[in-house]
């Protein structure tokens, strides 16, 4: 496969077949893509990837490494293994699609966790205000990046475009202008969460189809755009979320134009 990739961007390249814990290398940087799959099936312990992770860690201590992970890692085990490098996380065409660790050598400085988003090829790193307060919401809700949100790093994407959340466990951004680039939703009405009163409101603007977009409670798209039965001809966007905690939680739904 190495072989064939090469020839395919007309690159040539000293192959080498060795065990991946028995370095065949001194000071080159060295780049493990772990076998994630076993017969098909996905591993998503850390310590089931082949090699392990932990092995691979402590074999390749002090030197430039990089390792490439699933993006659902968890990132407090990464660090019980000693990690201390960089976790940055990709996405790309509004997929998360991995996580990398780059050793501290490699590392941006001070950076701990990034988000790269493929297709804009925006990044943005821990080491970034995060300055992002909590508001009711403006005129447009902005969902940001599955790369932003696994890496956690919503109040410093927030700090940079502007933005601020509509409640501080929920990664929902807000904002009257949306940022050049950012697909938005503009707010056209806010209601408590009801069934039969958001039918109302969605009928009444001749809604025909409804993006869906929910954080923070147990309603599932798909079973809730059946119930709605739509029939206008106009596309909008729908976004619940909890706002509040505890007793003084509540489910809001916003009515939404997408930007595009």
């Amino acid at each position: 496969m190495a072989r064939h990739n090469l020839a395919a961007l007309g690159m040539e390249a000293d192959l080498c077949r060795a065990d991946v814990l028995h370095p065949v290398t001194r000071d080159a940087v060295v780049v493990i893509d772990p076998a994630r799959r076993s017969n098909g099936r996905r591993r998503f312990h850390l310590a089931d990837y082949q090699p392990g992770l932990g092995p691979l860690l402590d074999r390749y201590r002090g030197r430039d490494v990089v390792v490439k992970c699933a993006p659902g890692i968890d990132f407090e085990e990464v660090g019980r293994l000693g990690f201390e490098g960089e976790i940055e996380v990709i996405s790309y065409r509004g997929g998360v699609r991995e996580a990398c660790l780059w050793s501290a050598g490699l590392a941006g400085s001070g950076i701990r966790r990034r988000a790269s988003i493929l297709d804009s090829g925006e990044q943005i790193g821990d080491d970034e205000p995060d300055d992002c307060g909590v508001r009711p919401a403006g005129k447009w809700i902005v969902d940001p990046d599955g790369a932003v949100v696994r890496a956690g790093l919503v109040r410093n994407y927030g700090a940079r475009h502007g933005l601020w959340q509509l409640d501080p466990q929920i990664a929902y951004l807000s904002g009257d202008r949306l940022p050049p680039a950012l697909r938005g939703f503009e707010v056209l009405e806010q209601l408590a969460f009801d069934e039969r009163r958001l039918r109302q409101v969605l009928s009444a603007l001749d809604c025909g189809a409804a993006e869906i977009l929910v954080r923070g409670v147990a309603i599932d798209p798909d079973a809730l755009r059946r119930r709605l039965r739509l029939r206008g001809s106009r596309p909008l966007a729908v976004v619940i979320t909890r706002i509040g905690a505890g007793s003084l939680s509540h489910v809001t739904a916003y009515v939404c134009r997408p930007s595009r």
